[in-house]
């Protein structure tokens, strides 16, 4: 590398470091410096063509991501309780190893700080403890089985995790957020709305907002699934639900119940406030 102010020396790049030992019958390949006036300066030729690849890698992601945005959650709502936390999939083996229970409950300590910090520390050690030469892996037995039983370990944990969620799902009767959110997205391109965006729906106005069975719905609740105006919560929403469903298949739903997420309010609410709610829901409208 250049000293001083000597304006004939310059940073000269060699090619990989990982040069293997000289063989008579394999000679080493010659560097640049082997062909006078064609040497290559590190300061600025090779780290612009460096940072030439990480611009082409950068545009890259940020066309991936115009071209498919990343979609939004629905708001939180403490008041749902059917549903069922998801992490990314790439925490997935961690969430998956807080739920045993030595890494969980009076052991919580050791699996959200004791368990990573020592795979963190040990990757951040790994330079200063492994100092041998060798590069093959299976000549390095420790550092290849320690690699390759945290990677099985990762992907099991990735995989029972994915499982318990989708046994959950189905055993609960909810449709999971992704899915109900790629529904709602391809009927609104159907319709020529474009891209679905929770939050940016227009919400149909109430129809009949003081007629009695509205006063039935909050009596039995149904705003802490459905939204104090009906906009949709937890549950769907019941605004304009008339252009959906028939009175009769409100009627069915309203007595019978459907999967985990609804239930019957047969008993809880008598027949005629039953049938005056389903039909109040029936002539929920969208205006023309």
């Amino acid at each position: 590398m250049a000293h001083g102010h000597q304006s004939k020396e310059k940073v000269v790049f060699v090619g990989d470091s990982r040069i293997r030992k000289p063989n008579p019958n394999k000679p080493a390949p010659p560097d640049y410096t082997a062909y006078p006036g064609k040497s290559e300066a590190f300061i600025p030729n090779f780290l612009l063509k460096e940072w030439m690849a990480g611009v082409v890698v950068l545009v890259g992601f940020l066309a991936l991501t115009i071209a498919e945005p990343a979609p939004l959650g629905y708001p939180a709502d403490p008041l749902n309780g059917s549903f069922i936390p998801m992490p990314d999939w790439y925490f997935l083996f961690i969430y998956q190893l807080l739920k045993y229970p030595y890494t969980s409950e009076h052991f919580i300590v050791l699996g959200t700080i004791g368990l990573p910090g020592i795979l963190f520390g040990a990757l951040f050690l790994a330079p200063f403890l492994d100092t041998g030469k060798e590069r093959r892996f299976y000549r390095r037995p420790i550092a290849s089985s320690l690699m390759l039983v945290t990677l099985v370990a990762s992907v099991y944990l990735t995989w029972v995790s994915w499982h318990h969620y989708t046994k959950e799902v189905e055993a609960s009767g909810v449709v999971p957020e992704h899915i109900e959110r790629e529904e709602k997205n391809r009927e609104s391109i159907e319709a020529g709305k474009g891209r679905f965006i929770p939050g940016k729906v227009k919400v149909p106005a109430l129809v009949k907002p003081e007629d009695e069975a509205f006063s039935v719905t909050m009596k039995a609740q149904c705003i802490a699934c459905h939204g104090t105006d009906l906009e949709g919560q937890a549950g769907p929403m019941l605004a304009g639900i008339g252009d959906k469903l028939s009175k009769e298949e409100i009627l069915n739903t309203i007595t019978n119940g459907k999967g985990e997420g609804m239930p019957s309010f047969k008993g809880q609410l008598s027949d005629a406030e039953i049938e005056k709610v389903a039909t109040w829901l029936s002539e929920q409208k969208a205006a023309e």
